[in-house]
């Protein structure tokens, strides 16, 4: 068969793509299929997306992902299904999803691991969200042959309007890339780490007081954050890295413990505990939020701990700093939950049943 992938960025930047269909494209070609990825962007736009200032390279890289869409249709024919990952456009209407539907009838995939039916405004989007159409999510998954969601609240929301609702989780190649594991037992200072992009640093607020309450009696820790802007916490413990693909595994393999704190919300609902499957993939223990996926992946005492309070927070990260054997046996475990139910490996035959 003949794969379209509509995305919004170019592949290999964007972590939903990396990790939710871009590390199949060689399953699916030893399966005798041919694909082609067709992003909005180009990479130029990509390199100052999410940079202050240059409003006009901006605009015209968008004008320029619109006049790509357009021109994309007349490829359109020649394929036998379409994957359109969260949306064919940026802003607006759904006016190419409902030209592939139902004027050129093609079966559409529709794939999505946020709640991004929600308006999710902060300051720095707040004039984008207006004009999002979000309500336009709807209209898609009835219109899709298949709707693949990150989670089981995704896939609720999907079936109010198509009953084909897939669970596709996010995965980890665990034979590629995240394919070591941590010594706890090695020598260093301990590291408590979290990784994300500058708008999910908000989530980190509801931690920040228990750490600078563990620096206050002595303890001897590093808070190592991984984003791609720096944080501002009151922290002496914090260390501030810049994402880096080159180094991603290496930078997070540096982690002891690994934190994903949440908000009890309903755009918190749809996230697909990313950042958790990437620590557990490499036998760090994970400290999540009761929030959505998170209580899924994550079985308190088993192969991480789930925290809903400060308390909580406080109790787990000082059986987890005071105690290596801990660390190991809750790392090995998070491990093998992840070969088991969240890697590439175990998802295959879901990911290439979307296709059936």
């Amino acid at each position: 068969m003949r794969i379209l992938f509509i995305v919004p960025y170019p592949a290999g930047r964007a972590p939903s793509q990396r990790f939710r269909f871009e590390q199949y494209f060689d399953i699916l070609t030893a399966a005798g299929h041919r694909y082609e990825v067709a992003p909005f962007i180009s990479v130029a736009t990509w390199n100052i997306l999410y940079k202050p200032g240059q409003s006009l390279r901006k605009a015209q890289g968008i004008l320029m992902g619109f006049l790509r869409r357009f021109a994309l249709l007349f490829s359109v024919p020649a394929f036998d299904f379409v994957f359109i990952h969260r949306e064919a456009a940026p802003v607006g209407p759904p006016v190419f999803e409902w030209i592939i539907s139902k004027l050129l009838r093609k079966k559409i995939i529709y794939d999505f691991d946020d709640a991004i039916w929600l308006a999710n405004t902060s300051e720095a989007n707040k004039i984008a969200a207006g004009v999002k159409w979000h309500h336009k999510v709807a209209d898609i998954c009835a219109w899709a042959y298949k709707n693949s969601c990150g989670n089981a609240y995704l896939a609720a929301y999907a079936r109010q309007f198509n009953p084909v609702a897939v669970v596709n989780p996010t995965t980890i190649d665990t034979v590629h890339l995240h394919n070591q594991v941590r010594d706890q037992a090695a020598p260093g200072r301990l590291i408590i780490g979290w990784t994300g992009t500058h708008s999910t640093l908000k989530y980190l607020d509801q931690v920040v007081p228990v750490l600078a309450k563990l620096e206050a009696e002595g303890l001897d820790f590093e808070f190592r954050v991984i984003s791609n802007q720096p944080p501002q916490f009151p922290l002496r413990s914090l260390v501030f890295l810049p994402w880096r693909k080159e180094t991603e595994i290496a930078d997070l393999l540096g982690f002891h413990v690994g934190l994903m704190p949440l908000e009890d919300d309903p755009w918190a609902k749809g996230k697909c505990a990313f950042k958790a499957l990437q620590y557990m993939a490499l036998g760090v223990p994970a400290l999540v939020s009761p929030v959505g996926m998170n209580t899924e992946v994550v079985q308190h005492g088993y192969n991480g701990f789930v925290c809903a309070t400060p308390a909580e927070w406080e109790a787990s990260l000082r059986q987890l700093l005071a105690d290596a054997g801990l660390r190991q046996r809750l790392g090995q475990a998070a491990r093998a939950t992840i070969e088991a139910r969240y890697s590439v490996l175990s998802n295959t035959a879901n990911f290439l049943a979307l296709f059936q």
